[in-house]
């Protein structure tokens, strides 16, 4: 591909980088006489008629979204059977690059990374775009300091049969619970990745690991991330309260969309910005951006209703300028030296002190039970409302979340309500006609049964291929079905034709 020509206009020059569904190179647009990143799915995806549509249709929804934290989108075509799509060429970084350089950040860092970030989420959420690839590699820490979110559209048009084993696991540590069991994406979906990546930058590590894409896909439908101060110490309360808020496993206990998780880091950065000491120096302040600003989707006015910090790409670039360039030679990372020095030991103090004047933030009581929930939201100065109940991996009756969220700031005597648990959410048999028998048992096993063995039967399908589920006595288990979850399952798998061996069983599923 390098030295290739694309459509007459675009050189190619040289490799970036390789993903699972596409390779990006660095590019010259001879039109423009200009740097361009060119991405260019691979081959065997680009054969998919279906897929290469979907890829162009997502491309021209991305190109229409213009926002100073969004990579921005200038072309896209075929040439020659060659899906490609043109991109702004950001010179730097990828926060992966910066995680694998320093492991985990400072709270602070964390706090400027993820509010560029759920910047650019906030105009792709109101433009009906969902991104649904969030993860480090997809965040650019260019040179000059700007961040971007990068990769939009082509996560959309990529499906987990199409991307390879390798790209799948860099993905799937990512994925909300709904899209690992359900398939289904909204914007509280982009919302749980950015928890998850919020939880990596505090920690420095993800929240679930496994050798294999389902381990870790089963931990995310089943496991409640846990506290990133759990892990490091340093991360104060607050931020714990926005991760586990942003992460939680019912879609309904998050943020919205990007636009309320935004509204609450603004708040998280007002609480710790003024408890911060009263002496700090004008370098020390946090820069507001100009009202004023280039090409966007949303208006300043829009983009985030009064709050003492508005950090978007103008000041973030100061703050990050000398980061990036010095992640290259190895050296020490300088933001410290332009952000607020503030002691966060006395802000989660002054915090739980019950906030600023006359309000009060609501704690996180989850994993409470009913009783202890409701003394620890009397003791703040709330109100008990009426209980609700949600499905859910904690024992009946335990809190797993509250309305308003934890962390929400509330005047005294607010009306506080309780999620309760009602137990684990009853199984969806998922359909497996057709598929291997290592695909089958990932599907079931994401979708909380359990194999427990198969049955081989002659069929007119080529051998090894699943053809349903059926119970302990054989009878067949129809697609939809609802199941208490754990319960065990059989894989009926084909033998081939009639004159195969008669049937046998296991109880190794992975024969």
């Amino acid at each position: 591909m390098v030295g290739r020509l694309l459509d007459g206009r675009y050189q190619i020059r040289a490799r970036i980088a390789r993903g699972g569904m596409a390779t990006v190179y660095l590019a010259t647009d001879l039109r423009l006489e200009r740097r361009v990143a060119v991405k260019v799915m691979h081959a065997h995806l680009a054969d998919d008629a279906a897929f290469r549509d979907r890829f162009i249709q997502e491309a021209r929804s991305a190109a229409r979204l213009a926002h100073p934290n969004v990579v921005n989108v200038f072309d896209q075509g075929q040439d020659l059977g060659t899906a490609y799509l043109v991109m702004e060429y950001l010179q730097g970084i990828t926060l992966r690059d910066l995680l694998g350089e320093y492991g985990r950040l400072t709270p602070e860092q964390t706090m400027d990374i993820l509010e560029a970030v759920l910047a650019g989420l906030v105009a792709a959420h109101k433009a009906g775009i969902i991104h649904r690839d969030l993860k480090p590699e997809n965040v650019l820490l260019a040179d000059d300091g700007r961040i971007k979110l990068g990769d939009f559209g082509l996560a959309r048009a990529a499906t987990s049969s199409t991307a390879s084993g390798q790209a799948l696991l860099g993905t799937i540590a990512y994925l909300s619970p709904e899209l690992v069991t359900r398939g289904i994406a909204d914007t509280r979906s982009d919302v749980y990745a950015v928890g998850i990546m919020m939880y990596e930058m505090l920690t420095g590590e993800q929240p679930f690991k496994g050798e294999q894409p389902v381990q870790i896909a089963y931990q995310h439908a089943n496991d409640s991330v846990p506290a990133p101060s759990l892990k490091n110490p340093g991360v104060p309360a607050l931020l714990d309260d926005l991760t586990l808020w942003a992460t939680a496993r019912d879609p309904e206990d998050r943020p919205r969309d990007a636009r309320a998780m935004l509204d609450q880091l603004f708040e998280t950065q007002h609480l710790m910005h003024d408890a911060a000491p009263a002496n700090r120096t004008a370098t020390q302040r946090t820069a507001v951006l100009p009202s004023a600003a280039s090409t966007r989707v949303l208006a300043t006015a829009d983009l985030a209703p009064s709050a003492p910090r508005r950090a978007q790409s103008a000041d973030v670039v100061d703050r990050l300028r000398a980061a990036t360039a010095r992640a290259h030679r190895r050296g020490a990372w300088a933001f410290a030296a332009v952000l607020v020095a503030g002691s966060l030991a006395a802000g989660t103090g002054w915090y739980y002190g019950g906030g600023p004047g006359s309000t009060a933030v609501v704690p996180s009581v989850t994993g409470k039970s009913q009783d202890a929930a409701n003394a620890a939201l009397i003791g703040r100065g709330f109100r008990i409302g009426p209980a609700d109940q949600a499905y859910s991996s904690r024992n009946e009756g335990v809190v797993t979340a509250t309305r308003p969220s934890a962390g929400a700031l509330l005047p005294p005597g607010a009306t506080v309500s309780l999620v309760l648990s009602k137990g684990e959410r009853p199984a969806s048999v998922p359909s497996v006609k057709g598929r291997t028998v290592a695909a089958a048992t990932a599907a079931v096993t994401a979708a909380r049964l359990v194999v427990a063995g198969r049955i081989d039967r002659a069929s007119t399908r080529a051998a090894g291929t699943v053809l349903r589920l059926v119970d302990d006595e054989g009878a067949t288990i129809a697609p939809g079905t609802t199941l208490d979850a754990g319960t065990a399952v059989h894989l009926l798998v084909s033998t081939g034709p009639a004159d195969a061996a008669a049937p046998t069983t296991s109880t190794d599923p992975a024969q």
